[in-house]
């Protein structure tokens, strides 16, 4: 193995061997920046670490990632996608709950990536690396995802991520929830979860993530990825979710009120919508008489319905519960 000193959150590492050659990260090198961080991937953090640098281009490719745009990554983990963005052009800001990971991530782009400064800031603020040009190319946030409220510099326009598969849902629509700038999405999910966020009315795997992400964008599934091109290596397929940002439905009905009813219509998925509501609307003949003017058949079931309809029925039950906040999948 090369020598390499472990120097803790030391800046300027030497790059290791195992590089893929091309500017991003190798399978070797991912190994032996884990191994001498003594980062050890987590099932509880929902971690598997990209170690193919064909899939991260696919990746950035399907993203149409362009230079200067900024961009957001969510779980970044050990930066084979943080270097794929870069190298594009794109400008990152990275979102990191993983301490561990989160400081060492800005060393290993300095390593790889020429010209670039830290910027000095508060301690327990952002990690910035800024090139010659005052553009800050990288931006490392340590935080929960789901508690991201708004994120330092330009607002972005791209969430490109391999998104923790235990929270991969949550994250996506909260995101799409909070950052009105995203114009567009290419994430990195569990086979089965894209298949429902990209499931059309009356599938068989259409279900909440496909309404709810429906109110936000167009999504489709573009990719299966392989198992082997991860490690750990996972006991699940993956696949790669595009999805295009989209006007919501016109409504009088506020996203949270058409959401509760999403999330009632599918609590017991084989139930028709006229008991499936009763709760939500007071009773059966009140959640039937709802449903009539808005056009939508009491006896249908919510996996027919689309996200237009659902909004049409959450206005015509009138107030309903649902407030601000995280976004339930």
């Amino acid at each position: 193995m090369d020598e390499w000193v472990w120097a803790g959150v030391g800046w300027g590492a030497p790059r290791l061997g195992g590089m893929s050659g091309n500017g991003l990260l190798g399978a070797g090198e991912i190994r032996a920046l884990a191994e001498r961080a003594g980062v050890r991937p987590t099932k509880t953090l929902g971690q598997n670490f990209v170690l193919d640098a064909g899939t991260v281009r696919k990746i950035v490719r399907q993203a149409d990632v362009a230079a200067g745009e900024r961009v957001v990554e969510v779980g970044p983990g050990l930066g084979s996608l943080t270097l794929g963005l870069l190298e594009a052009g794109a400008d990152v800001v990275a979102v990191e709950i993983d301490p561990v990971l989160a400081r060492l991530l800005p060393e290993t782009v300095a390593s790889h990536v020429p010209g670039l400064v830290r910027v000095d800031g508060p301690p327990d603020g952002p990690v910035v690396l800024r090139d010659a040009g005052g553009r800050d190319r990288l931006t490392v946030v340590l935080r929960d995802a789901l508690e991201v409220e708004e994120l330092p510099g330009p607002p972005p326009v791209a969430l490109v991520a391999n998104l923790p598969y235990n929270v991969s849902v949550p994250v996506l629509l909260t995101f799409l929830e909070r950052f009105d700038s995203l114009e567009r999405a290419l994430v990195m999910v569990q086979a089965e979860v894209a298949d429902r966020l990209a499931a059309p009315p009356g599938s068989r795997t259409y279900g909440v993530p496909s309404a709810k992400a429906a109110w936000y964008a167009h999504a489709r599934r573009t990719a299966t990825v392989g198992r082997s091109v991860f490690w750990p290596v996972p006991n699940v397929d993956s696949a790669l979710v595009r999805l295009d940002r989209r006007e919501p439905p016109v409504t009088t009905a506020t996203r949270e009120q058409v959401f509760t009813v999403v999330d009632a219509a599918f609590a017991q998925r084989r139930k028709m919508l006229r008991p499936a509501l009763a709760t939500l609307a007071g009773s059966a003949a009140a959640a039937e008489a709802a449903l009539v003017a808005a056009g939508v058949d009491p006896q249908a079931r919510g996996e027919r319905l689309d996200v237009e309809a659902f909004a049409r029925i959450a206005e015509h039950l009138g107030p309903v519960p649902g407030g601000p906040g995280t976004v339930e999948a």
